[in-house]
């Protein structure tokens, strides 16, 4: 009897685990990555529909903080810098909140994106930024809550809001021409120090001393001034006892130590002074 009920459950607790249904959901939810010049942005939101409701001034009051679509926060993410009709947002995620008005809204950059909806207490620390979009007609009903990226070029996108009869409009603005340059900039400057560092490590791998300190002597010679000038010249005397000459070792690393003192690096120094003395027994 007792194994008769068992097998009865557990037959019942496997259709139970088949006979499943899945729900479709309300609100869908959307992810759009989209490249606007060399930035990369992340939409993330849910798209509630009209179903025949009044939208704006009914289910969503005029005014009032909305959690811009549904469930969990509508959330944006910049890989940089950019801006936001003309004012400055910096690179990161935020949850996108809106304040919907008759003639214009109010969007809300809000660096807490972890709410499901609106938060329960408003913090205004969190607000990195707010823009004031004005409000035009859609040409059509529109059913399901909508952001799309629009009017693509190289510095810039538009982010429309959609639903219902209303659209608002926000310009990302990125600095595509500015990081070309930049790069270019870079490039034709040449490598640089810590390039040529790296460069000389892997020749001391292969034993090709001669190779190594003609790039080490680069690296010295292109951070000089700078604030990693001591980490250069160090590099090079640790290079020379490597090789063996521990006298030109001796003499860079003093050379190093007066760099390290000069920067306020008393670790540093103290490394140098008990490398020199290291190096003095040989």
């Amino acid at each position: 009897m007792i194994k008769k009920i068992c097998l009865a459950v557990f037959a019942l607790a496997m259709f139970s685990a088949q006979a499943q249904i899945e729900e479709l959901e309300a609100s869908p939810f959307t992810k759009v990555e989209q490249t606007v010049g060399l930035t990369k942005v992340i939409l993330e939101y849910s798209r509630p529909a009209m179903r025949g409701r009044v939208i704006f001034g009914e289910l969503v009051p005029f005014d009032k903080l909305y959690r811009t679509g549904a469930n969990v926060n509508t959330k944006i993410s910049f890989d940089k810098d950019v801006t936001i009709n003309g004012k400055e947002l910096k690179a990161g995620t935020y949850a996108i909140f809106t304040k919907p008005g008759k003639m214009a809204w109010e969007v809300i950059f809000y660096t807490d994106a972890s709410n499901w909806g609106t938060p329960r207490e408003w913090d205004y620390s969190k607000v990195a930024l707010t823009i004031t979009a004005k409000v035009k007609a859609t040409f059509s009903p529109v059913e399901s809550f909508t952001m799309s990226f629009k009017n693509l070029s190289d510095n810039a996108a538009d982010l429309e809001i959609s639903w219902e009869n209303t659209s608002v409009n926000l310009n990302i603005g990125v600095y595509s021409d500015k990081e070309v340059v930049a790069s270019i900039e870079k490039t034709l400057a040449g490598p640089t120090a810590q390039d040529y560092a790296l460069a000389a490590r892997y020749y001391l791998s292969k034993k090709d001393f001669d190779k190594a300190l003609s790039l080490i002597d680069k690296a010295v010679d292109k951070s000089k001034g700078t604030r990693f000038d001591f980490s250069y010249s160090f590099r090079k005397a640790q290079l020379l006892a490597q090789k063996g000459d521990y006298k030109a070792a001796i003499k860079q690393a003093t050379d190093a130590k007066s760099l390290a003192e000069k920067a306020g690096k008393e670790a540093v120094v103290k490394r140098i002074v008990g490398a020199i003395a290291g190096w003095s027994k040989n």
